[in-house]
């Protein structure tokens, strides 16, 4: 049997994801874990809720974001068929990334310290420094660093997003405004005590409300736990935000940093993990620290691209 999580409607037909009430993802009312789904958010940025809500849509890589316009009635039959076809296509189709893709919808950042309406309670022990007003600069750690390679996270086709490979960068875009895209990379890299890094740009140096950037710390099935550090260069600002199955969260929210290099220059983020501190880094500059208080312990990274700029990655690697 299944539940809805929402509005706690319960359905026997445990075929069904989806409630047919309010698209919410369907959990399964035992102890028993939940099937997992082989079929890609987002970063990136995006597991199981609502296409068009704070809930999001789940496919077959990715995750979702929170603070989302609710969507009107009439439409949700369609979001619910839209995210089962989804799913079917990547069941069909599905290769050999094990990883999510993930699509979900977020209303613009009105201002830097803007407050977004009813957020969920912080859990202890969560912190949320403020921005250096004077960056460190240090050089990049030593050790093995393992390369990932792009090229496996070019989807063949998705309703959520575009992917392909120009040169030796990925080419990553959501289909939308105001909503992202994430891909996941297989659970045989991890983050765990380790430094990640990858190379970014904003190829037409678009608007971004959302940013874009690097995935860490997540589950790859199906992120359920996750943090993104996320970056807009056109306005040099960054954020931190971390996932859970219904929610995007902010961790740190937009703070300006002089550390980015605006329009469609080239950004290298930078997670160092030590333990129970995180620190992040932009073109080798630290900008924050943070508590690892809601990471998955063997998380792997991902990428992240929100409101359908399209964004160049390149560098993916793991140093440890």
């Amino acid at each position: 049997m299944k539940i809805c999580p929402t509005c706690r409607k319960t359905y026997q037909d445990d075929n069904l994801n989806f409630c047919l009430e309010d698209g919410s993802i369907l959990t399964v009312a035992s102890n028993e874990p939940a099937p997992t789904v082989m079929m890609s958010q987002p970063r990136p940025t995006d597991p199981s809720p609502t296409f068009g809500s704070p809930q999001g849509i789940q496919s077959s890589f990715g995750n979702n974001p929170q603070y989302a316009p609710q969507p009107k009635k009439s439409s949700k039959t369609w979001l619910w068929v839209a995210g089962i076809i989804g799913i079917l296509l990547l069941l069909c189709g599905g290769g050999g990334l094990l990883g999510l893709v993930f699509i979900a919808s977020q209303t613009d950042v009105a201002s830097n310290n803007s407050t977004p309406p009813n957020p969920p309670p912080t859990n202890k022990g969560t912190t949320f420094p403020s921005n250096s007003s004077s960056p460190t600069t240090t050089s990049p750690p030593s050790g093995n660093v393992e390369d990932i390679e792009l090229s496996m996270f070019v989807q063949k086709f998705s309703i959520y997003g575009t992917t392909e490979m120009v040169g030796d960068e990925l080419m990553m875009a959501a289909k939308q405004k105001r909503y992202y895209y994430v891909l996941v990379a297989p659970d045989t890299y991890s983050t765990a005590d380790a430094t990640v890094r990858v190379t970014v740009r904003n190829v037409d140096n678009a608007d971004s409300s959302l940013g874009y950037g690097l995935i860490f710390h997540s589950d790859p099935d199906p992120l359920q736990k996750d943090y993104a550090f996320l970056i807009d260069a056109k306005k040099k600002r960054y954020r931190v935000v971390r996932h859970d199955p219904a929610n995007e969260t902010a961790v740190v929210p937009w703070k300006s940093s002089t550390a980015i290099r605006d329009g469609s220059q080239e950004n290298t983020l930078e997670v160092r993990d030590k333990g129970s501190d995180i620190d992040l880094y932009i073109n080798d500059q630290l900008v924050t620290s943070i508590k690892d208080t809601y990471g998955h312990p063997d998380g792997v990274p991902g990428l992240y691209s929100g409101d359908g700029v399209k964004v160049a990655f390149k560098k993916l690697a793991i140093i440890k």
